[in-house]
């Protein structure tokens, strides 16, 4: 597949899962709807990005910095959230954004909704700022050491996502399938990163003990 048909086949699968969610998510209004359903196909998405890796060290393939499929998936996963921040954004506090991180006098928001507002922006600049450099000249310009450093924020956008996400669930009283596969996205993305960790700590740790014998030798 060549990075254009995968870039069509993504569009064509976010497209899909968007208009399932228009048609099947009960109530919340067209918005709440949009926002929802881009919710999850972002987390998705980003857990994907965060499983390819760890996917193929688990079966000994190559796991270069980087991957045109994983920068990819990491794109729509970014484009998906960002639509997302957008659109939540006019959901609750219609024509008056600001509400979503300050009181009305203007004070900073401390309560949950607060703290889970904050955190989704948060995740959404910093994912903003990983679109902005998922490209080949940025690569080129930043040096691959910089530009992996730039793109490992993944990993606090997937915190902070996970943390905005499970005070919602609570916030909006979400329904148990809903917590059901929020859960299951999350965990599977922190399982398979472990795995990829004690993979590669096996495989280090494997590749020391035969230079240590050939030196031994």
């Amino acid at each position: 597949m060549t990075r254009t048909q995968r870039h069509l086949a993504l569009a064509a699968g976010v497209a899909a899962v968007g208009f399932l969610g228009m048609v099947f998510l009960p109530g919340s209004g067209l918005r709440g709807r949009l926002s929802l359903t881009s919710a999850y196909v972002g987390l998705a998405l980003l857990a994907v990005t965060l499983i390819l890796g760890p996917l193929n060290l688990l079966r000994r393939r190559p796991n270069p910095v980087n991957t045109a499929l994983r920068r990819d998936v990491g794109i729509w996963a970014g484009l998906a959230s960002l639509f997302h921040v957008a659109v939540g954004l006019t959901v609750h506090m219609r024509g008056r954004p600001w509400l979503y991180f300050v009181d009305q006098r203007g004070s900073l928001r401390l309560d949950r909704f607060g703290f889970a507002n904050d955190t989704g922006l948060v995740a959404g600049l910093l994912l903003l700022l990983v679109l902005v450099v998922s490209n080949d000249r940025a690569l080129r310009g930043l040096g691959l050491r910089r530009w992996k450093a730039v793109q490992r924020c993944c990993y606090v956008v997937f915190g902070l996502t996970m943390a905005h996400g499970a005070v919602y669930q609570f916030i909006e009283k979400r329904p148990l399938a809903f917590v059901l596969v929020f859960t299951a996205l999350g965990a599977t993305a922190v399982v398979f990163q472990l795995c990829g960790l004690v993979t590669r700590w096996s495989i280090s740790s494997t590749a020391a003990t035969a230079r240590s014998s050939t030196g031994a030798v």
